[in-house]
C-alpha cells in the first residue's frame, strides 16, 4: 500500500536518500570534485518541508521544499528508489509538492537539475516546468539547467 508523510530535512528516511542521492549526483558527473560548488546548497537540514512516499512501510521515494524568496520555492531532491520507477510515485509527489507550496503562499515553484538527468528533465517539463535563466547560486555554477512553474 502507498502512503504519503510529511516531514523536515531531520528524517531518518529522508537523510537516507540524500546519502543516495549525493552518491548517485557525484557518479553522474564523475565524482564528488566535480560537483563541490553545489553542495552547500543542498543541506538536508535546510529542506523544511519533505514529502516521503512508502509502500508497505518502506521509504520508497522523496522530495522537498525549501524556501527561496517570499514567492518562490525550490523544490529539492526528488527521488524515486529505481525499483519503483515508471509506477507515477514521482508524479503524485509532485502534485503534493505544488499543493503544498501553493497553500504555503509561494507563487511559483524553481528547481535546479542537470541536462543529464534526461528523466527528471522529462518529468518536469511533461510537468508544465519551463527552462528559466539560472537563478542564484548556480548562475555560477557550470552544469546547471534550472526550471519553473507558475502556481
Amino acid at each position: 500500500m502507498l502512503i504519503y508523510k510529511w516531514t523536515d530535512g531531520n528524517d531518518k528516511d529522508f537523510q537516507r536518500f540524500y546519502l543516495k542521492t549525493e552518491e548517485y549526483y557525484s557518479s553522474i558527473v564523475g565524482g564528488i570534485e566535480n560537483r563541490k560548488g553545489f553542495i552547500p546548497y543542498n543541506i538536508s537540514e535546510s529542506i523544511t518541508e519533505v514529502l516521503i512516499a512508502y509502500i508497505d512501510d518502506v521509504a520508497v521515494g522523496c522530495a522537498g521544499l525549501k524556501r527561496y524568496s517570499e514567492t518562490d520555492v525550490e523544490i529539492k531532491r526528488v527521488w524515486i528508489e529505481p525499483e519503483e520507477r515508471g509506477h507515477h510515485i514521482a508524479l503524485d509527489m509532485m502534485a503534493q509538492i505544488e499543493e503544498r507550496a501553493s497553500n504555503d503562499g509561494y507563487k511559483r515553484t524553481i528547481l535546479q537539475t542537470r541536462e543529464i538527468m534526461e528523466d527528471a528533465v522529462g518529468l518536469y517539463k511533461k510537468l508544465g516546468y519551463t527552462q528559466i535563466d539560472n537563478y542564484p547560486p548556480y548562475d555560477k555554477l557550470d552544469g546547471a539547467i534550472c526550471f519553473a512553474k507558475e502556481l
